[in-house]
């Protein structure tokens, strides 16, 4: 096993058509599933501005839903390595997509908005410096053309927030 390479395998679906395809833009439903062995299948569609339903994921929440995961799997790495005690972690992550006149589009930024709680004050800074090393380390973030940004806000659990 070649442990430098790994694959991962999808499987996409289409669901969406209403009996006559494609024959029209507004003809058929942008509905899929997105399945992969072992996991939960994901009901998927396209933005409910591009005539998707509301109620699925689409792909662009997927993308950032990604990149958010994957800096909080690094991030929690790179805390465990510098003993950095993590007690919680949350993100509310944005991004930004941008449609060009010829009807394409790209993602020209996201960005992380992490809060991570910590135990023991005297990591704080630590804590804040290791967002670098974590961005550095995720796989997605390297993965893509437009800048993930970050903006973390670091809070140091008190006692009294761990009796409650």
């Amino acid at each position: 096993m070649n442990l430098s390479e790994h694959h991962y395998r999808v499987d996409v679906v289409w669901t969406g058509n209403r009996g006559e395809g494609t024959t029209s833009y507004r003809s058929y439903s942008r509905d899929h599933e997105v399945s992969s062995a072992g996991v939960p299948t994901i009901e998927g569609s396209a933005d409910p501005t591009f005539h998707g339903n509301a109620a699925r994921w689409n792909p662009e929440q997927l993308l950032l839903a990604a990149l958010s995961q994957c800096h909080m799997l690094s991030y929690l790495h790179m805390a465990a390595k510098h003993d950095v005690v993590v007690v919680g972690y949350q993100d509310a992550a944005e991004g930004v997509m941008r449609l060009n006149p010829d009807g394409s589009g790209e993602f020209v930024s996201v960005t992380l908005k992490p809060r991570v709680t910590i135990q023991g004050a005297t990591g704080k800074h630590t804590a804040q410096s290791i967002h670098h090393d974590a961005a550095a380390a995720c796989f997605i973030g390297r993965s893509v053309n437009f800048p993930v940004r970050h903006e973390p806000v670091v809070l140091v659990e008190t006692v009294e927030s761990r009796q409650r």
